[in-house]
């Protein structure tokens, strides 16, 4: 095993350099304050890091130094093993035993409702093989519209070996599910297993199919295949986010997910890493916004970005 993390340059992204550290990749990122972690960490099977005292200062003998060097426990394992400085990752959760304990005990009336309304329309959910046709379907559902959420999304007009790239990382882990209207993608759900977590990589469904609620069709099929996997939990992203009246918080809440915290801890390399860990420059900007103003810029930019978006739904009707 190196003994030295060796660097490699990322095309795609100028301030991230991958390094290597005992066959893990590291990215650091940052302009002034260089923050080193795991590359996709979350999606790692084997522990991350057994003895970071150990670990640590193989960072230091890169190319590039990191100021802070940030890692994070991993569900179920919630509670706090080491006394470095942390702060709380926050995930949504379903505890997996049975589907029909999901069904009968953590779902509210309007899901259950909602579910049933996706099959009375026609809309049916399966395990799909990531195949040419899946991935088309996929870009048929990226391209619908420049903006999602309020915000420009990513995906749209990305052409077919992208989105299909993009897709088939960890493939011999990952799971498609797939709802179908008249046979044709109109949402799906890419999960990965990692041990016997199942998280999702992404989840989406057309807008204009709204009405036949293909994701919470969608949602319950993963409850299905994950128990029917002996998954012990099922984890769709964030539970809260900066916006405390988030709809998409509520959507999950509804669905049955609750919000489970997990300590992420961060360790200083350098002095400036120490400074900045003592007056919480870490963070994310936004935790340092006042809420009324970040409500404010939320407004401004989704009342911009569905200007965009009304402009291109003319465009293709024209």
């Amino acid at each position: 095993m190196p003994r030295t993390c060796a660097r490699a340059q990322d095309p795609g992204n100028a301030s991230t350099a991958p390094e290597h550290c005992d066959e893990k990749k590291i990215v650091i990122t940052g302009r002034w304050l260089k923050i080193a972690s795991i590359m996709d960490e979350e999606f790692l099977e084997d522990e991350l890091i057994t003895e970071p005292d150990e670990f640590v200062p193989r960072i230091n003998e890169a190319e590039e130094t990191a100021d802070i060097f940030t890692f994070a426990q991993k569900i179920p394992d919630v509670v706090p093993r080491y006394k470095y400085d942390l702060e709380w990752d926050n995930f949504a959760v379903i505890p997996i035993t049975t589907f029909s304990d999901w069904w009968e005990n953590r779902v509210e009336r309007d899901v259950r409702k909602a579910v049933n309304r996706a099959k009375k329309s026609g809309v049916v959910t399966k395990q799909a093989e990531f195949n040419d046709e899946f991935v088309e379907g996929i870009r048929r559902i990226y391209n619908e519209s420049p903006v999602r959420q309020g915000k420009p999304f990513w995906h749209y007009q990305k052409d077919f070996d992208v989105v299909k790239a993009e897709n088939s990382t960890y493939a011999d882990r990952s799971v498609c599910i797939g709802a179908y209207y008249n046979e044709e993608l109109i949402g799906f759900i890419r999960m990965l297993y990692v041990g016997t977590v199942a998280t999702t990589l992404q989840v989406i469904s057309q807008m204009k199919h709204f009405d036949k609620k293909p994701t919470n069709a969608l949602i319950a099929k993963a409850v299905e295949i994950c128990a029917m996997n002996k998954m012990s939990h099922f984890v769709y992203s964030s539970f809260l986010y900066n916006n405390t009246y988030s709809s998409l918080t509520e959507f999950k809440r509804r669905n049955g997910f609750e919000q489970v915290l997990v300590p992420r801890y961060y360790i200083p390399l350098t002095r400036r890493g120490r400074i900045a860990l003592r007056l919480g420059l870490h963070l994310p900007l936004v935790r340092w916004c006042p809420s009324p103003l970040m409500a404010g810029f939320r407004k401004l930019r989704s009342h911009w970005n569905n200007r965009i978006n009304t402009s291109h739904l003319k465009k293709n009707l024209e």
